[in-house]
């Protein structure tokens, strides 16, 4: 009968065990197998894990894989495979580990595109808004208040987005080594019909939606005086007639849903 010390040690060797094969799959080239595994099977195990990651990925990003190419694409998938320690069991948020790979732990590479994060995010985003489970029936607002004495509320499925790039147009034939001298500012949002789509708008529709998410107590026209006043260089009542059309076309797109009365509280999340 085994005892208590031969299990622990039993623990330990399958613990062992388990850290090399590990290590191994995550790099084969510099992490010897586990003695005693035929290496044919090893070798189904090796393309197994990292072709169900390079597919995830591949799907996610098609844009940035064009713009690498196969080699440089399938070696950054590679580092990304071998060095990230990933947070989460869902598969699902393999892409949003990729993006933050990208941002906080990858060391830059002499041949990456200037927009290689800003490309990998934009990409990332679509899948994020088109999995949240967020039903945005269940939000109480009334499409048919008025925009600007009520209080607009904005969609959770609407999200302000600004890069140095134009992300939109980055492909094989318009790889730009150097941002323009104006960033570019977008609306990703996902609708009541759970269309996901992009749009771009200019700095101050994108202000206006953060205005929109740091103080949703205020109604409409609240907000947009007090957008004017934030951009003195523009005429005021320039500023005002376009960030009603602004609150207008917002609603039609979804990204607002709607106005509460101003004296209510805030629906739950």
């Amino acid at each position: 009968m085994m005892g208590r010390a031969d299990e622990m040690s039993a623990e330990k060797r399958l613990e062992e065990l388990q850290r090399r094969f590990a290590a191994h799959l995550r790099d084969p080239a510099t992490a010897p197998a586990p003695e005693g595994i035929e290496d044919r099977r090893l070798q189904v195990y090796r393309e197994l894990f990292f072709d169900n990651i390079s597919a995830s990925l591949a799907a996610t990003f098609p844009v940035l894989r064009e713009i690498l190419g196969s080699e440089r694409w399938m070696c950054l998938a590679r580092d990304f495979y071998r060095d990230h320690r990933c947070h989460t069991p869902l598969f699902l948020e393999i892409p949003r580990e990729f993006v933050d790979y990208l941002g906080e732990e990858r060391a830059p590479q002499p041949d990456d595109p200037p927009f290689l994060y800003e490309l990998a995010h934009y990409e990332w985003v679509e899948l994020a808004l088109a999995v949240d489970e967020h039903e945005l029936a269940k939000d109480s607002a009334d499409p048919s208040g008025d925009l600007l004495e009520g209080v607009p509320v904005l969609s959770p499925l609407a999200w302000p987005l600004a890069y140095r790039f134009p992300v939109h147009r980055l492909g094989p034939d318009h790889q730009p080594s150097d941002p323009p001298d104006e960033p570019s500012f977008y609306i990703a949002r996902r609708d009541r019909r759970d269309g996901v789509a992009v749009i771009q708008v200019n700095a101050v529709t994108l202000r206006l939606v953060e205005r929109l998410q740091q103080d949703p107590e205020l109604t409409g026209r609240m907000h947009l005086e007090a957008l004017a006043d934030e951009l003195p260089q523009l005429e005021r009542e320039v500023v005002l007639s376009g960030g009603e059309a602004a609150l207008r076309a917002m609603l039609e797109a979804d990204v607002v849903l709607g106005v509460r009365p101003a004296h209510c509280n805030p629906p739950p999340g």
